[in-house]
């Protein structure tokens, strides 16, 4: 028989519904290999970091069985050996099923159980592990998903976004020292404004970035509850006494977080509010990023007619046919990905709304879409720090240039010959070409001497 285009071994698996060919050399079963058969849609493959969280959490049951007197000893050291290696990265080839398949994940919950149980068994020498009785011992899909969507969403979190949100804060922080003193024009409205220090501006991205930090640590408590112990329903069909909290223990002791079963197991089942509340938190820091970025390409606008306020890093040629032209491309990628997780938002959003009754069914699209955007932004905030950010150089001459020639310097004389006579300088200076001094005196509402003494646009900021 043909696998992927090539020659292939089969080996008979069964389930409640009969027998299935499944690839001989492949740890799934049957029901991994109907899923395979059905859903052939798109090439989106259920996120490996699901799938790890999923070691995570049967090594964790596999624990907490074994404590609760459900599992003997060496199921269960079976069962956390498998886990181990799949944490590894070892058995990647084995979950090749796509997003786009049961709403409640059930089919990923089993090629979890089925992989577990086959390498198990083959470590074993001998038929030890049943998927459903062994592995997914004490729970149910409409338990496991969600629990392993929680703990890949604050893992990915606190151990991929953060380093790469904190080096990118770093950077910004450095940059701010290097450039104090240095006074620029300011801008409102993309229109000249009154004066600002660049390391000012700079403070502002950099204080953007930290309170995406704080909004992302606000929604990790959330995160941290998990539904395992719910089983089916919320009811704890099936799930010794205890089985919650002893479960919840493992996780915790294993990825060295402190996570803690749900109060409620009937909402953490069917609703996924916490998972929007932090994607929340990802669009805020997307729509930050969005706004330095745009910032730097608007200052390193040029490299002649435009602002030129700042010198970008010169990294790949920018055009295919204007010679010498260098375009600001880590500021467009980073832009890219803030778009990507916008429009990420909606789909989680509308996935988290669809919870009928006692079970959310669109939770395999939302999640996702949750770790597309937690990859991106981490990926993207390193790419910008390393290619970008790090290599932002002042123009300082550049930038004294556009301060003295702005007319809304003109705003510190407001307390000296008021507002209305203040904009009758500007407009005159403005429409006859000449300086504010020239046209302030012209209108003979300060002396020269008066004039110099107020006027000094450094003392503005």
């Amino acid at each position: 028989m043909l696998y992927g285009g090539k020659e292939m071994d089969y080996r008979t698996e069964h389930d409640s519904m009969g027998e299935v060919q499944v690839p001989v050399e492949k740890y799934w079963g049957a029901q991994t290999q109907r899923s395979f058969e059905n859903f052939k849609i798109g090439t989106e493959k259920m996120p490996t970091e699901i799938i790890r969280a999923f070691a995570i959490l049967k090594k964790a049951a596999a624990m907490a069985n074994n404590r609760l007197g459900k599992l003997d000893e060496r199921r269960k050291t079976l069962i956390s050996g498998v886990c181990d290696e799949i944490l590894e990265g070892k058995l990647n080839e084995h979950f090749p099923l796509a997003v786009w398949q049961t709403g409640s994940g059930t089919q990923s919950n089993m090629n979890v159980n089925e992989v577990i149980a086959n390498r198990g068994n083959e470590v074993a020498g001998e038929k030890l592990l049943h998927p459903n009785d062994h592995v997914n011992m004490s729970q149910s899909s409409n338990d496991t998903f969600p629990t392993a969507m929680h703990i890949a969403a604050a893992l990915e979190i606190e151990e991929r976004l953060f380093p790469s949100l904190d080096t990118l804060i770093k950077s910004i922080d450095r940059l701010m020292q290097e450039n104090e003193g240095i006074v620029k024009t300011g801008r409102t409205h993309l229109q000249d404004a009154t004066p600002i220090s660049f390391s000012q501006e700079i403070s502002g991205w950099k204080a953007m970035l930290e309170k995406s930090k704080e909004m992302l640590q606000l929604s990790l408590p959330g995160l941290r509850e998990l539904a395992l112990g719910g089983t089916a329903v919320g009811t704890g069909l099936n799930a010794p006494k205890g089985f919650d909290v002893e479960v919840a223990k493992a996780v915790s002791e294993l990825t060295h977080k402190d996570f803690k079963t749900a109060d409620n197991k009937f909402h953490s089942l069917s609703s996924k509010d916490e998972l929007v509340f932090a994607h929340g938190a990802l669009k805020a820091l997307a729509a930050n990023l969005m706004k330095i970025a745009n910032d730097i390409r608007w200052l390193g606008s040029g490299p002649r007619c435009g602002l030129g306020e700042i010198f970008l890093p010169e990294n790949e040629p920018g055009s295919s046919i204007m010679p010498g032209k260098v375009n600001p491309t880590q500021c467009e990628a980073l832009t890219m990905v803030s778009v990507q997780v916008m429009a990420n938002d909606v789909a989680v959003g509308m996935a988290a709304s669809q919870g009928n009754f006692e079970l959310n069914v669109y939770m395999p699209v939302c999640i996702y879409n949750f770790l597309q955007s937690v990859r991106l932004l981490s990926d993207a905030m390193l790419s910008f720090n390393r290619n970008c950010v790090v290599g932002i150089k002042a123009n300082k001459e550049k930038m004294q240039e556009n301060l003295h020639r702005s007319l809304m310097l003109v705003t510190c004389l407001n307390p000296y010959i008021g507002y209305e006579n203040a904009a009758k300088t500007a407009k005159k200076a403005f429409q006859e070409n000449i300086s504010l001094k020239e046209a302030c005196l012209q209108l003979g509402f300060l002396t020269e001497e008066k004039f110099d003494e107020v006027f000094q646009p450094e003392k503005m900021i």
